[in-house]
């Protein structure tokens, strides 16, 4: 079954700071034209990914409380959730997170999750569905309409850091090829489906490392499973060559966009993105969805994200 993407997004997308966000249920609607005058919508929701705050790294493992509350001094949109950043996923804490949010007149937009399909154990992968599962149910707790997911990966890298210098590329397992993985990951991914459409969530398949690594990786699994509740999250910083052409090929299943930045140059690696490129593509592909910051360069974030929040709203204004 082929569903277009606009008609079935249409009226699952927040549209504006300090609406909360609803889960994607429109499947017939018609897609938005683009109106001018004084009422007309300006541009594409910016948000920001708490990993923009936290990055892993030592002494800087902010809260999600936190991040929120830098998120609106700063001046975003709304707020793209770490799963793995959270400290704590009880009921109270995730309803007092909304409604920080709501109070401070963000959104929260999306979440990004880890799971990792690509393992030839079968009870590895069904453990991994058992994971994804839970993140959904997490997100419909908070409000949250699409969640980003991962094929996963061979794990043979010694480290994510001998990952990065690989670029991206790692050997499979002896004995195996990327033929045997792909069947895993569609697999696993179409077990998941029940409870994304249950709960209202998208799943937006990451152009990320493993499987993922390139636009044909990403189609091939996203038209396997041929569903409306799996598409496209849209990474600008993990096409490491030829960016723009590489972007191009998924930007019509795009529903959510996650926008690196390097001020003070890259932890692993840098690229110079033209964001005016890009949001010109994306207007193309008409995407009116958000564009979530992911801000990875070495600079204080203190005066890094603004700096990015100023790019990306300039060059997504329209």
């Amino acid at each position: 079954m082929t569903v277009d993407r606009r008609k079935f997004l249409v009226g699952s997308a927040t549209a504006a700071a300090g609406l909360g966000a609803s889960a994607a249920t429109a499947a017939d609607a018609e897609p938005q034209k683009q109106v001018s005058g004084p009422g007309a919508r300006r541009g594409n929701p910016i948000a920001v990914s708490t990993y923009s705050y936290w990055r892993y790294r030592a002494g800087s493992k902010l809260t999600i409380d936190r991040c929120i509350e830098l998120a609106a001094e700063t001046g975003f949109d709304a707020v793209e959730i770490l799963e793995k950043q959270m400290h704590r996923k009880d009921n109270a804490y995730l309803q007092s997170l909304k409604r920080r949010a709501f109070v401070a007149g963000l959104a929260l937009c999306g979440m990004s999750t880890h799971q990792d399909f690509v393992s030839p154990d079968e009870e590895d992968r069904k453990a991994n569905v058992k994971k994804t599962v839970a993140s959904i149910e997490l997100a419909y707790s908070l409000g949250i309409p699409t969640i980003r997911v991962n094929t996963g990966r061979w794990n043979t890298s010694r480290s994510f850091d001998r990952l990065m210098k690989n670029r991206g590329i790692e050997p499979p397992l002896p004995g195996y090829t990327d033929e045997d993985a792909f069947p895993w990951v569609i697999e696993s991914l179409k077990q998941c489906l029940p409870a994304a459409e249950k709960c209202g969530v998208v799943l937006g398949l990451e152009n990320h490392w493993g499987l993922g690594l390139t636009p044909q990786g990403v189609m091939r699994i996203v038209n396997a499973v041929d569903s409306p509740w799996l598409q496209v999250t849209m990474d600008t910083g993990n096409f490491l060559e030829d960016p723009y052409e590489r972007l191009e090929m998924i930007a019509a299943k795009t529903v959510f966009v996650q926008a690196k930045t390097y001020y003070g140059g890259g932890v692993w690696y840098a690229l110079d993105l033209d964001y005016r490129r890009i949001a010109a593509m994306l207007r193309k592909h008409e995407y009116r969805g958000y564009v979530s910051l992911e801000f990875e360069g070495r600079e204080d974030p203190k005066t890094a994200i603004p700096k990015s929040l100023a790019v990306l709203r300039k060059t997504f204004s329209t």
